[in-house]
């Protein structure tokens, strides 16, 4: 059984950077070199069997990128833990 390394906010964020991509036709490996981060890094990012997510610089960099707000990435309501 493979563990889940992602906590509820970061596979929400994550998910969100991946509706983002996917809706504006990029491959993982074109995200990340617009975000210029290894090939591997958004599929990484988005197997929730890998420790990897971004942080906030990432999100700050991904909003310029799709040209949105750093807050598009963040729920709008705090996760209950």
């Amino acid at each position: 059984m493979a563990a889940n390394f992602k906590t509820e906010i970061e596979a929400y964020v994550i998910n969100k950077v991946k509706e983002k991509r996917e809706a504006q036709n990029l491959s993982q490996s074109e995200l990340a070199g617009l975000l210029d981060v290894s090939n591997g890094f958004i599929g990484q990012a988005e197997s929730p069997r890998s420790p990897t997510k971004y942080n906030l610089n990432h999100l700050n960099k991904l909003a310029l990128i799709f040209k949105c707000s750093v807050k598009d990435f963040i729920p709008q309501e705090p996760f209950k833990t």
